[in-house]
């Protein structure tokens, strides 16, 4: 198990002349005389596959890679080798045959945010599917109810009305409008939210987070990200909460993508794993509780703080939230592309049989 922050990475897997967290991995592996020069620059005859897909700039704190390598592997020289913003927090010996993909259960994504992003908009203001004055935008949106944007403090009724919009994605849907180049009847796009849900909020330097939680037994490419940006554009009552199940539908619609920065792979769970192998007493579950307290201090270190400082040393949130009307989220013929081309491609070339991980978004 291991942990990361994306920032600087294209995502998690492995890919030619692009920086990326297996990359270093593996060659940390290879510097610590774990695998040859032929297993580095062949991964699959060491069986080498994760957990999940992480878009471009996604974090992990309890990412899953399977491999060959030989007894009793040390995770402190992995470490040596692996750069401070990558951390393995501990090797497990599983079944012969075991796919940390293929077994996986379900994953967990967290999403982290300022409240603010919540906030009501005076509708009056808006003008939906247009070009927008950015600088305009931002001064427009940068005081709530007469305070500024930072002082914003969700309270107990916005709150439970986030989750109830929040719950409309549970359950089985067509999420083709919410990943990227999808035909709506591919069956690949039916998808299992198990829960959707607000776990959390804090103030950190003045400005009050909130913390989503999403819990599915697989994620496509930017979908969290997707679904987060039409669940804050309802919030914001820039749409209907009606456009959700219309989303569901086969006609196609406009959907932004919300930043990577607060999205975070959090759990990958082996339940069904831990019942058959769990208690045979020769393999472990697949929980790590014995590596929460690194996890923990990794995530707040490394994560946590580097989510904060970005959002406010750079505006993350409020620059696009800004930016959110000049979508129209109606049905259209063809998605105009308004994403990052270089991420999006690259994550697309993978096999049809990678797709059951989110990239993603995603991957969060």
């Amino acid at each position: 198990m291991l942990g990361y922050l994306g920032k600087n990475y294209y995502g998690m897997q492995r890919n030619p002349g692009m920086k990326t967290i297996e990359e270093d991995l593996v060659n940390a592996l290879l510097k610590a005389n774990l695998i040859t020069t032929e297993q580095f620059e062949n991964l699959r005859t060491i069986n080498f596959q994760r957990a999940a897909r992480t878009d471009k700039g996604v974090s992990a704190v309890r990412q899953i890679v399977s491999l060959k390598l030989p007894e009793n592997p040390d995770k402190t020289i992995i470490n040596q080798f692996l750069p401070d913003v990558i951390r393995v927090f501990g090797i497990k010996r599983v079944t012969k045959g075991f796919n940390s993909k293929n077994q996986c259960d379900a994953r967990t994504y967290r999403y982290i945010i300022p409240s603010f992003t919540f906030a009501m908009e005076d509708q009056s203001l808006l003008k939906m599917g247009e070009e927008v004055d950015i600088n305009e935008r931002i001064k427009q949106i940068s005081t709530i109810d007469g305070e500024p944007y930072i002082d914003y403090r969700l309270s107990i009724e916005s709150l439970n009305r986030l989750n109830s919009i929040l719950k409309l994605f549970e359950g089985t849907h067509n999420f083709h409008n919410f990943t990227s180049k999808t035909k709506p009847l591919d069956p690949r796009a039916r998808r299992y939210i198990i829960n959707f849900h607000c776990v959390d909020t804090f103030v950190s330097k003045g400005i009050e987070f909130v913390v989503l939680e999403v819990k599915g037994q697989s994620f496509m490419l930017h979908q969290i990200r997707k679904m987060v940006a039409t669940v804050i554009a309802v919030a914001r009552n820039i749409i209907p909460e009606e456009t959700i199940n219309e989303a569901f539908k086969t006609v196609k619609m406009e959907i932004p993508i919300a930043p990577s920065l607060g999205l975070c792979l959090c759990h990958v769970h082996y339940d069904n794993y831990a019942k058959r192998y769990g208690t045979d007493g020769m393999h472990e579950t697949l929980d790590w509780k014995e590596c929460e307290e690194e996890v923990e201090k990794f995530q707040k270190e490394y994560i946590l703080q580097y989510i904060i400082d970005t959002e406010i040393s750079e505006n993350t949130a409020l620059n696009w939230i800004a930016t959110l009307p000049e979508y129209s989220f109606s049905n259209i013929e063809e998605l105009p592309v308004k994403i990052d081309e270089t991420e999006d491609d690259e994550l697309m070339k993978l096999k049809t049989n990678d797709e059951k991980e989110e990239p993603v978004d995603n991957n969060m």
